[in-house]
């Protein structure tokens, strides 16, 4: 099955063919981050014109690069949520509009669903698996028994961790996105800076507006002492701290479901400091991260997504949009 995917989630506009729900035959990405850095963040309507803007082009490529005509495909899916609502909608509109010319079946698909799929790009999926999803707005840890079956075990009482690197990134002046930028002077530092506890007690919950407003009130108090800042152990103290209790809590999924497999999803896969955290305690099981190109917003994940989403049949709320899931445009 050849399935063409459109993902506009946020400040990406990316339109993929994948076939068979493992082979990625293309998968174009536009991205906007260069355009939303001098804002310090992704303005929503800014995002929206730019998917409108690029969306067309997109679309070609990705027929163009995967050499497959339109009258060979047989699925479209699109992200139908969660993200900004303008950038979304111009996804949307474009694969149903795609779907309706071309008489060809279309799905929607949840972003995070996506996010847990790029890994079955990197390797075969295997159950019971856990998986951590870790972005700009989310962190949870989810239980999978099989395909397409997601189980939600525990996640973000306030700020999702990505959101968390952003913010803190943004007090010392680092800039936007903030995460990789973080990543990379964490790993010239050392965590010598005290930071709170997080770990929330014994359960699968994540909180991180607490060491978010500590490194906040770190940064302010060192300066009206005038005492110098070493941003790169303040970088290795947040994320040791961070990916310290990321991990520790997937550790103890991992045993108490007997998991086969564990997988990252989302952005804050691709942190090395995190990445090399996972490869040192987590042994017990296989381990799965998905390439650094298939960690981001792109439309493949969701292609991938939307292949087993059809197999199973899936069409529940939380992943269907006006019902999209599983419908002929006509």
């Amino acid at each position: 099955m050849i399935v063409l995917s459109v993902e506009s989630s946020c400040d990406e506009t990316s339109v993929s063919i994948v076939r068979d729900g493992k082979e990625v035959l293309s998968n174009i990405v536009l991205s906007q981050i260069d355009i939303h850095k001098a804002y310090g963040g992704v303005v929503p309507e800014i995002a929206s014109r730019e998917h409108i803007k690029g969306i067309t082009m997109v679309f070609e490529e990705a027929l163009k690069e995967a050499n497959i005509d339109k009258t060979n495909i047989d699925l479209v899916a699109v992200t139908n949520g969660p993200g900004l609502i303008g950038s979304l909608l111009v996804g949307v509109n474009a694969a149903k509009a795609f779907a309706f010319s071309n008489d060809i079946e279309i799905i929607g698909v949840h972003h995070i669903a996506g996010h847990i799929y790029a890994n079955q790009i990197t390797a075969e999926l295997e159950f019971p698996l856990i998986c951590l999803v870790v972005s700009g707005g989310h962190t949870e840890l989810i239980l999978m028994k099989e395909h397409y079956d997601f189980q939600k075990l525990g996640e973000t009482m306030d700020d999702a961790v990505g959101e968390a690197y952003d913010k803190v990134a943004r007090t010392v002046g680092l800039g936007y996105p903030g995460g990789p930028i973080v990543d990379k002077l964490a790993q010239k530092g050392k965590p010598s800076y005290k930071m709170p506890n997080i770990s929330l007690g014994n359960n699968y919950n994540f909180s991180f507006s607490g060491i978010k407003s500590h490194v906040i009130n770190l940064v302010h108090n060192t300066k009206q002492r005038n005492e110098e800042l070493v941003i790169e152990d303040l970088c290795a103290s947040f994320q040791e701290t961070v990916s310290e209790v990321l991990v520790t809590k997937s550790l103890k999924a991992i045993k108490e479901y007997n998991a086969k497999m564990f997988i990252i999803a989302g952005g804050v896969a691709a942190n090395k400091g995190l990445r090399k955290k996972i490869n040192k305690r987590i042994t017990m099981v296989k381990v799965v991260v998905p390439e650094f190109r298939y960690c981001t917003d792109n439309a493949a994940m969701i292609g991938i997504a939307g292949y087993y989403q059809y197999l199973r049949n899936s069409s529940t709320d939380d992943m269907s949009l006006n019902g999209l899931s599983r419908m002929k445009m006509k």
